[in-house]
C-alpha cells in the first residue's frame, strides 16, 4: 500500500525540524535537489525496474482460466507502478554483500502482494478508488467480483513464487521460511488487514495505527526480507524493521501533505475526512510527524555505517520519500 501514488512534480512542502519550528526545511518535488544521492537513488532504481517487470511478467503468464489471468496482469503489470518494495528489498539484501539473483523472487514476491492490497483496497465497499497507478482500478475494468479473485490468486502467487524460485544453495531454508513468515505476518489481520479494517471503521483517533499498518508495513517487509535474504543479523533486522516502517509513513505522511495543500478545503474534507493525517491532526502537526519519521529512519542507518556505499540507496529512499526529488518511469 505504500509507494503506489504519484505527485505532481513541481509542488513542494515545508518540513520543520524537530523542535525548531522557525528554522523550516524545503523540501521540494523537482528535478533538482540537494541530497547528492537522489541522483544515484534513480538510477539504482530505474535500472532495477526493467528486471523486475520483466520478471513479474515471466511469472505470470497469460492461461486458463484467461480472464483471471488478464485481471491479475492488469494491475501486477501497471506501467506507472513504481516497484518500491522490490527496489527497497534488494537494497537492503546487497547492503549486507547478498547476491541481487537471491533477492529478486521475493522481491517478486512482494510486489504480488502489493498489487493484491490495491486491489481489494481499491473496491467500492472498501476505499472506492477512481483511479490506480495510472489507470482505471482493477473493478472498474474487469468487475468487482473478478477484482476479489485476482487479489486472492496474487496473495499466494507470492509464496509460491519465492519457494520455487530462490536459489537454495545461496539461502538457507530457515531464512527462506523467516521471509514467508515475514510477508505472512505483514499483509494478514495484524498487519495490513488491520489497518484497511479500522480505515473501514472510521475511527478518527486511530489513523496513527492506520497508517503504520497500512503503509509502514510493507516498506518494514520489505526491508527485513531483504536483510534476512543478505545475512543481516538480529541487531541489523530490528534496525531494518524500524526503518522500513517509518519510511512507509513517511511516504504516505507526506503525500497527505501535498494533497491537503493542492486541494480546497471543501474538497480535503470531503475526500478524506477521517483518513489521512492532515484531515485529523492538521498540516502542522502533520509536518512535525514527517520529520519526525524521517529523524527515526536516518537513525537506524546511522547504525550500520560500517557497510560504507553500501548503505546510500536506503538513505535514498528517505530523502524521496519526504522530497520527491526525481519521477520514476519518465
Amino acid at each position: 500500500m505504500a509507494f503506489s501514488t504519484l505527485v505532481t512534480p513541481s509542488y513542494h512542502a515545508y518540513i520543520p525540524k524537530t523542535g525548531s519550528p522557525a528554522n523550516r526545511r524545503m523540501v521540494r518535488c523537482s528535478a533538482a535537489v540537494s541530497v547528492s544521492s537522489n541522483s544515484d537513488l534513480r538510477s539504482y532504481w530505474t535500472s532495477l525496474i526493467n528486471e523486475v517487470d520483466q520478471k513479474l511478467n515471466d511469472a505470470l503468464p497469460l492461461k486458463y482460466p484467461e480472464l483471471i489471468h488478464e485481471s491479475m496482469r492488469y494491475s501486477l503489470l501497471a506501467k506507472a507502478a513504481k516497484r518500491g518494495p522490490p527496489a527497497m528489498c534488494v537494497a537492503a539484501c546487497e547492503l549486507f554483500g547478498g547476491d541481487r539473483a537471491t533477492a529478486f523472487p521475493t522481491a517478486c514476491a512482494l510486489e504480488m502482494v502489493h498489487a493484491a492490497s490495491l486491489i481489494h483496497d481499491d473496491l467500492p465497499y472498501m476505499d472506492d478508488a477512481q483511479s490506480r497507478r495510472g489507470q482505471p482500478p482493477n473493478h472498474t475494468v474487469f468487475g468487482a467480483d473478478m477484482a476479489i479473485l485476482a487479489g486472492d490468486a496474487l496473495f499466494p502467487l507470492g509464496f509460491h513464487h519465492i519457494v520455487l524460485n530462490t536459489p537454495t544453495d545461496l539461502v538457507p531454508q530457515t531464512r527462506l521460511l523467516q521471509v514467508i513468515v515475514e510477508i505472512a505476518r505483514a499483509v494478514g489481520s495484524t498487519g495490513m488487514a488491520a489497518g484497511q479494517f479500522l480505515e473501514i471503521e472510521g475511527r478518527p483517533n486511530a489513523v496513527e495505527f492506520v497508517q503504520e499498518k497500512k503503509f509502514g508495513e510493507l516498506g518494514q517487509c520489505s526491508a527485513v526480507c531483504g536483510g534476512l535474504l543478505g545475512g543481516a543479523s538480529d541487531d541489523e533486522i530490528d534496525r531494518l524493521r524500524k526503518y522500513g516502517r517509518a519510511v512507509g509513513v513517511l511516504y504516505q505522511v507526506v503525500d497527505d501533505i501535498l494533497e491537503a495543500e493542492m486541494e480546497t478545503k471543501k474538497d480535503a474534507k470531503r475526500k478524506n475526512k477521517g483518513k489521512s493525517y492532515v484531515s485529523v491532526n492538521g498540516v502542522e502537526k502533520a509536518l512535525e510527524m514527517a520529520e519526525n519519521l524521517r529523524f527515526e529512519a536516518k537513525k537506524e542507518l546511522d547504525g550500520l555505517e560500517k557497510y560504507g556505499d553500501k548503505v546510500l540507496p536506503l538513505y535514498g529512499f528517505i530523502d524521496y520519500a519526504t522530497e520527491r526529488g526525481f519521477s520514476i518511469r519518465e
